[in-house]
């Protein structure tokens, strides 16, 4: 039957609504708390953003049919400059972006010019967002929503951040942050253009050369190279400024020139010099004094640095090959340098750079290998050099380490500064300035470069379970790089600094521990509480268990029954249980989120689980504006309905993968549910009788599929899941529904009953909606959302009779293939089984030894030699490599169960089984032999090859 899908979701919804299924309080369950992180409301959602909030809405579900009082939460992030600049942008009649409005995300005209006011972005497309997780079926319980602005929540970040700052968390002091120039403010993942993250390389650092009375400022990642100096490069196209930078005389270009404004350093413009005016003078070392000469090379970018070089040509293969161009054009000057090698490193010779160079074919300086070259030398040099007799009392030092003790002497005699850089640069601010590097004073940091701090982050990180696994190293690379990171800024939505009012905490540090305030919101939204009760003492006694319950209701004005009664939410609720977010947050939301917890709360309420999920593509492409592939997701549900977008999501790839969503896997989908529902409209209940061999392996199927889909979705591998609920079960029914054919039987409905209930009951995590249509139409009056997980159990499990079965179906199979590849009408079939007690044995060790994980034909023969048991089967090498493929082929799960399982009697199950399916599948009664039997019919030598579970066939 064709679905009206539309029609079909809101029945659901509805009842749903009415029924408050998924408003949850404390109860004598055990509870499960699981959150996702809130959204920004600048847009609408698309399906890309469908991806975190389908599976976490997935496994909520899943642990609310597993018994489990599921809390299931949704906020909205107003925090921030997103929507400022935006409503900047839209004001000034910004051609992109309106067209994204209008075209895109389909805003009415009257709405759009309301959008020059921040909060009427926010609010407008917070709607959009809540109707479309409703339209998505997401089991929230909105009587916990809020937003960032709100004063309750206000409140609760007020004393977050009071707590760090009370806990040395927060410190006041110089640092480098990524920095709007427009806006006036640090810049975080949230405030950029395709949320980039600014990652700045505090690294960096600047040596000042001496030329004349001007300082000659040159950057560099590698002060040690300070001793292998023999000139410097300036580009001759290049016109440099002169500058006043405090009290010192500088050249350097105007691009750096922009940038040291940023460093707290006054800057004034006194004149210009080109580059031509500078090549060919002599500049002096800082740490000698030596003079070294000043050559030209077109390598060298105004934008970098301070748009001029030091060259190291031993060590860096970009100066070397410069020093060679020069060489050639017979430069009287460069003809008289040589490279000077500080740097020894295994693997390299004298000059390190002129190898690497020579080995890659560089043929210049501007040629695109250089950059190969520098990268491999630079981490080699780094890991494995160490310092040579050049570098004075630095000797022998391992570059890794005498780099930091060059940067200190340095440091000490006033010739180096720091010069930070944005690594990622270009980054713009969605205002759409580029964002630069600006060292701020007095400005407010949280200390996440503290040591301290970061052992007890990698203390709860060590403790929770990370999804998939092979992330967490992910988590401890960030947390150990972390340093100080803005936690204020001075414009944007948001909470004050408590006792700073000029700041407002920056959004992604209100963002970290906001899961507490969850737990008590519905309270302040039906004003049990108001915004003014929240005090300080009421939050240190509700979270932390600080404090009297008689001095904390006097300061909070509020009676001690409604404390207590929000303390217990909190302690009931609390830890989160399973936290989820996309990929790109691992670097900062979620290690936030991990460092936060440590800081203020006690271990026992550190969170459990991070689930981590990759992004969505849109057929093989990034989703954005330009391509035009974006689909906002309340089109795709209107469109399509909930179901299929849900199912075309989670399908398309495993947990960390980058889904790649089409519209044909839409369209599969629906035409599939729409089977299912219309096999669960035929189905009635009714009692089971004696089992034949098909229904007790169809039974057995069933519970082992429920066992296995049960792991995959606590394990958060959704797409293996799904697929053996839609396909797998389709498989083994459609062999089931043959088995019984083929034998004219009608007494099926009440099994296939209970093996499509258990179906749709595990489908119904992913695809709500249709999966409560189906129960109904299987004859249930209650909600299949409200029902039981299904439970395994191993006494219904047969796994005897799961191998015959899957002996009868291979055998079916591999009579099939022959009769597909040879064309041949069959007259007569006959099969041989082995009866050969050698064999069986050898088989039955190559199975245990492929169980342990062998499966190298070397390795299992030298076994099998080993054993006096299986000694034969060095007589029989082709028998033992064709035993080995046979159940490489097969799953793990079914070598187990074959191991698990006594031996049964081949010839006996085929020839009470064969029968009637062989009759129906090819028209001819199948004839079934041991390979010994005396009366074997063998015209043509076949009965010799039949292995264990391999029968041999002859066709005639």
């Amino acid at each position: 039957m064709e679905i009206n899908w539309n029609q079909l979701d809101v029945k659901w919804r509805t009842k749903w609504h009415e029924a408050k299924d998924f408003e949850t309080n404390p109860n004598e369950k055990p509870k499960k708390f699981i959150t996702v992180a809130y959204p920004y409301p600048n847009s609408p959602q698309h399906i890309g953003h469908g991806r975190t909030y389908t599976l976490a809405d997935v496994h909520a579900r899943f642990y609310r049919m597993k018994g489990y009082n599921v809390l299931f939460p949704m906020g909205f992030h107003y925090t921030g400059t997103p929507v400022l600049g935006m409503a900047k942008r839209i004001e000034a009649g910004e051609k992109e972006i309106l067209d994204g409005l209008r075209n895109i995300y389909h805003v009415p005209e009257d709405v759009i010019k309301t959008f020059v006011e921040p909060i009427k972005i926010a609010d407008y497309f917070h709607e959009e967002i809540k109707s479309g997780m409703i339209e998505m079926g997401y089991s929230i319980d909105w009587r916990r929503e809020f937003t960032t602005i709100v004063p309750g929540y206000q409140k609760f970040i007020e004393w977050q951040i009071s707590t760090l700052r009370d806990n040395d968390r927060i410190i006041q002091g110089s640092h480098p942050v990524g920095w709007c120039p427009v806006d006036q403010n640090p810049v975080s993942q949230h405030d950029t253009m395709g949320d980039v993250e600014p990652k700045i390389n505090d690294e960096n650092y600047l040596v000042k050369f001496k030329l004349d009375e001007y300082v000659f400022p040159i950057t560099t990642l590698r002060p040690e190279t300070l001793f292998g100096i023999t000139n410097l490069w300036v580009n001759p196209n290049t016109i440099y400024k002169k500058i006043k930078a405090d009290d010192e005389k500088w050249i350097v270009s105007q691009e750096c020139a922009e940038k040291l404004k940023f460093f707290g350093k006054e800057i004034t413009i006194e004149g210009d010099i080109k580059g031509t005016e500078i090549i060919g003078k002599f500049a002096k070392t800082p740490h000698t004094e030596q003079e070294i000469p000043i050559f030209e090379a077109e390598f060298v970018e105004s934008g970098m640095g301070t748009g001029l070089v030091m060259s190291v040509p031993a060590h860096a293969p970009k100066d070397y090959q410069a020093l060679m161009d020069l060489k050639s054009k017979n430069h009287e000057l460069a003809s008289k340098i040589e490279p000077i090698p500080i740097i020894v490193t295994e693997g390299y010779g004298n000059i390190p750079a002129k190898d690497v160079c020579e080995r890659l074919g560089v043929t210049d300086q501007v040629d695109a290998k250089l950059e190969e070259a520098t990268e491999e030398l630079y981490l080699k040099e780094f890991v494995n050099g160490k310092l040579n007799e050049k570098c004075g009392d630095f000797v022998n030092e391992k570059v890794e380490f005498g780099r930091n003790k060059v940067r200190d002497w340095l440091k000490d005699k006033n010739q180096l500064e720091s010069f930070p850089t944005l690594q990622n640069a270009p980054i713009r601010c969605r205002c759409g300035c580029e964002c630069v590097v600006k060292v701020l004073n007095n400005q407010w940091f949280l200390n996440y470069g503290d040591e301290e701090w970061k052992k007890l982050a990698r203390n709860c990180l060590d403790g929770m379970n990370i999804l998939p696994n092979k992330i967490k190293t992910e988590f401890h690379d960030v947390i150990n790089w972390l340093h100080e990171r803005a936690c204020a800024r001075q414009q944007g939505l948001g909470t004050k600094l408590p006792w700073d009012k000029d700041w407002i905490v920056e959004s992604l540090s209100d963002s970290v521990i906001y899961m507490a305030y969850y737990t008590i919101s519905r309270f302040v939204n039906d004003e049990t509480v108001k915004p003014e009760n929240l005090t300080k003492e009421f939050f240190d006694y509700l979270f932390l268990d600080k404090g009297d319950l008689g001095t904390v209701a006097s300061s909070a004005n509020l009676s001690e029954d409604v404390i207590n009664t929000m303390k217990k939410e909190f302690q009931y609720f609390y830890p989160v249980d399973a936290r989820h977010s996309g990929r790109d947050l691992v670097q900062n939301h979620l290690s936030f989120f991990v460092l936060n917890h440590a800081a203020i709360f006690e271990e026992k309420l550190w969170p459990k689980e991070i689930v981590v999920n990759g992004s969505v593509m849109m057929d093989g492409a990034k989703m954005s504006k330009s391509m035009g592939n974006i689909i906002p997701l309340r089109t795709a549900i209107q469109d399509h309905g909930a179901d299929p977008i849900r199912l075309a999501i989670i399908s398309s790839a495993e947990l960390l993968q980058d889904a790649d969503f089409n519209m044909e896997s839409v369209s599969g989908i629906k035409n599939k549910l729409e089977s299912l529902l219309d096999e669960c409209s035929t189905l009635k209940k009714g009692e089971i009788g004696d089992l034949q061999t098909e229904d007790k392996w169809i039974l057995s199927k069933t519970q082992s599929k429920i066992s296995e889909v049960t792991e995959a979705v606590e394990k958060m591998r959704l797409r293996e899941a799904l697929h053996d609920i839609l396909f797998t079960f389709e498989s083994d029914l459609s062999w089931y529904q043959k088995r019984v054919q083929a034998k004219k039987r009608d007494d099926v409905s009440g099994i296939l009953h209970q093996i499509n209930s258990a179906r749709v009951a595990m489908l119904s995590p992913f695809a709500p909606h249709v999966a409560e249509e189906m129960w109904e139409k299987l004859g249930n009056s209650e909600l299949v959302s409200k029902s039981s997980w299904p439970e395994y159990s191993s006494d219904k499990v047969d796994v005897s009779v799961i191998q015959a079965e899957e002996l009868l179906k291979s055998t079916i199979e591999d009579i099939s293939n022959i009769l597909k590849v040879t064309k041949i009408s069959p007259k007569k079939i006959v099969i041989y089984v082995n009866s050969d007690s050698v064999k069986s044995k050898i088989y039955r060790k190559i199975l245990n030894i492929m169980v342990g994980g062998q499966n190298n034909m070397g390795i299992v023969m030298k076994e099998l030699i080993a054993d006096p048991e299986t000694i034969d089967a060095k007589k029989m090498p082709d028998y033992v490599q064709k035993v080995i493929k046979d159940l490489h082929s097969e799953s793990e799960s079914i070598k187990k169960m074959k191991l698990e399982s006594e031996s049964f009697n081949e010839k006996e199950f085929l020839m009470s089984e064969l029968s009637s399916i062989g009759q129906k599948e090819f028209g001819v009664e199948i004839e079934v032999y041991s390979e010994s039997d005396s009366d074997v019919y063998d015209p043509k030598g076949k009965a010799r090859h039949a292995r264990p579970y391999k029968p041999a066939i002859l066709i005639e």
